[in-house]
C-alpha cells in the first residue's frame, strides 16, 4: 500500500507549523467508526502503516478500513555531527501534517465494541492523542 506520493513538484519543502483546528476531513465520510486526532502534529509513513497493520490484524479480514491521512510533505535532515552551513539537508521521510480534529482512520462493517477495540490498538502506534468517533 502506497502512503506517500510517487512524484512531487518540489524535492524539498519548508517545514512550517501545524497549528489550529482542521477544517477539512473532520467528518466521517466512508465508514461507521473513526479515529480522530485531538492534537496537531506530523505522522510519518511508518507510523501510519504500523497503525493500519494493527487495525487489519485485529479485524482478521473482517470489515473495511479507510486511511484518511496521506503523507505528502517531505522532511529533510542533515547528517549527524555536521557543522552549520552547507545548505538544506537531504530528504529523509514523508510525513502527513495532521491538525486537531482530523480523521485519521475510518472502519465499517463490524460491531461497535470490536471497532472501538481495533481503533484503540491502532492509537497506540500513533504519537498523537486520539479519540473514538461514531457516525450519527
Amino acid at each position: 500500500m502506497v502512503i506517500s506520493p510517487t512524484k512531487t513538484k518540489f524535492r524539498k519543502h519548508q517545514r512550517g507549523r501545524v497549528r489550529g483546528k482542521a477544517t477539512g476531513g473532520v467528518g466521517i465520510s466512508f465508514g461507521e467508526y473513526a479515529l480522530q486526532s485531538l492534537e496537531s502534529g506530523y505522522l510519518t509513513v511508518n507510523q501510519i502503516e504500523a497503525a493500519r497493520k494493527a487495525l487489519t490484524h485485529y479485524l482478521k479480514r473482517g470489515g473495511k478500513v479507510w486511511v484518511r491521512a496521506f503523507a505528502d510533505k517531505i522532511i529533510t535532515a542533515r547528517p549527524a555531527e555536521t557543522r552549520m552551513g552547507g545548505g538544506k539537508g537531504a530528504p529523509v521521510a514523508f510525513v502527513a501534517p495532521i491538525r486537531q480534529g482530523h480523521i485519521i482512520f475510518e472502519i465499517g462493517g463490524i460491531p461497535q465494541a470490536e471497532a472501538k477495540k481495533a481503533l484503540h490498538l491502532a492509537s497506540y502506534k500513533l504519537p498523537l492523542k486520539t479519540r473514538f468517533m461514531e457516525k450519527i
